[in-house]
């Protein structure tokens, strides 16, 4: 799937004191222990999502699977692609991981499509709320903080 495609919904960006390649190592690790959750395959069921079973490459590689989300790019310490869909969207979250001074520089875009009324209820509830604002936010700090354990 072409993520551009979808609508842009939201990004947000922490700079972590890491090399890419520990940030990419503690993305992965952050992912998969997130999305691993017994909540989180709970909600995949709610909402009926596509992928609810984790399979594939350990450390994350295109091919994997994480309840949600099925990962279509990954070029290490550079750039991650998840997308997915559930009976209220269809859904891209893209990690894209920047080099800079001190550090690497990580941002979270969400893109997706929200069809039908059910789907803008959905949109209401967990966009519009900042509920996915703060998961997201929350999800990258734990990534700085996961990476500065790497050291």
């Amino acid at each position: 799937m072409d993520v551009t495609v979808l609508p842009g919904v939201d990004e947000h960006a922490v700079v972590v004191p890491a090399a890419p390649l520990e940030v990419w190592d503690a993305l992965g690790e952050s992912l998969v222990r997130s999305f691993g959750r017994p909540r989180s395959a709970r909600y995949a069921r709610l909402v009926g999502v596509a992928d609810r079973t984790a399979f594939g490459p350990r450390p994350l590689a295109e091919g994997s699977v994480l309840p949600g989300f099925r990962v279509t790019g990954a070029t290490p310490g550079r750039e991650l692609v998840l997308v997915g869909r559930h009976h209220f969207s269809t859904y891209a979250l893209v990690f894209r991981l920047e080099a800079e001074d001190g550090g690497t520089r990580l941002r979270a875009e969400t893109r997706a499509r929200f069809p039908g009324p059910f789907g803008a209820l959905y949109r209401l509830l967990v966009v519009s709320s900042g509920a996915h604002a703060l998961l997201t936010r929350r999800l990258l700090e734990g990534v700085r903080h996961r990476a500065g354990q790497v050291r």
